[in-house]
């Protein structure tokens, strides 16, 4: 399958800090892709990274020309003395009232059009940002960790909408997160991140590598006994011990 963004050996190094090491990987059409790990691992910056935002100090990515994607941020500071709605929101994109309100429809807070996009809680604010991210027919659609600030339900309920938009579009999905348990029961490949992909693979094969379980508290001390495939196999016993 042809790769959206394929990244190849990305190192980074920020204000001589070594944020990324040798970190590869493919997103491709239909997956839903999670990167997971602790607060440092360098999951904003690896982002940033794929979508150019940030140039590596080694390595390379790779887009699909003319690649469309949508960007949901992790949060949004909305001054309260705006005067702006979350219509108005989404039609600073250059899409039509119509179709604006059909996005915001598909993501389920039509009736928060007229809305002053201040007024919006946390939830309604993300709904508003996905709805705007839509407008674009994203081929990749990106969010960072937006679950945070949600109840149970609302994450639930958030992931089921990503995996329906998912299938709808026929794009990839990449989330950055810290719900583990509903991350690993709403996603086709894990990502661990600390540095450098120390683990990867499916939701199972993840939950059983040890490494997954140092990165959120196990004790354990990761050894690179293994090579990372772009298509996110691991193969055991060829790495550098």
């Amino acid at each position: 399958m042809t790769a959206l963004v394929e990244a190849q050996g990305i190192h980074l190094r920020l204000g001589g800090r070594v944020v990324l090491e040798d970190v590869s990987l493919r997103l491709e059409a239909g997956r839903i892709v999670t990167l997971i790990g602790p607060n440092g691992a360098g999951k904003t910056s690896l982002v940033r990274v794929l979508l150019g935002l940030l140039k590596p100090t080694a390595g390379r990515v790779v887009r699909k020309p003319g690649l469309r994607v949508g960007y949901v941020p992790q949060r949004l500071a909305v001054d309260a003395t705006l005067p702006l709605t979350a219509l108005g929101f989404l039609r600073l994109a250059g899409a039509d009232p119509a179709r604006c309100r059909r996005s915001l429809a598909r993501v389920g807070v039509d009736g928060l059009a007229d809305r002053p996009l201040a007024a919006l809680s946390g939830g309604e604010l993300q709904r508003a940002l996905l709805a705007r991210a839509l407008l674009r027919r994203p081929e990749l659609l990106v969010l960072d960790e937006p679950d945070q600030g949600l109840d149970l339900p609302g994450r639930r309920a958030l992931h089921q909408l990503l995996a329906e938009l998912r299938d709808e579009l026929g794009c990839a999905v990449l989330l950055v997160s810290h719900d583990l348990h509903l991350v690993m029961a709403a996603t086709d490949l894990v990502l661990c991140l600390n540095r450098h992909l120390c683990c990867s693979g499916t939701p199972d094969a993840v939950r059983a590598d040890p490494a997954y379980g140092a990165l959120f508290g196990l004790p354990y001390t990761h050894r690179h006994d293994h090579v990372h495939r772009l298509s996110g196999a691991v193969d055991r016993g060829s790495g550098d011990g």
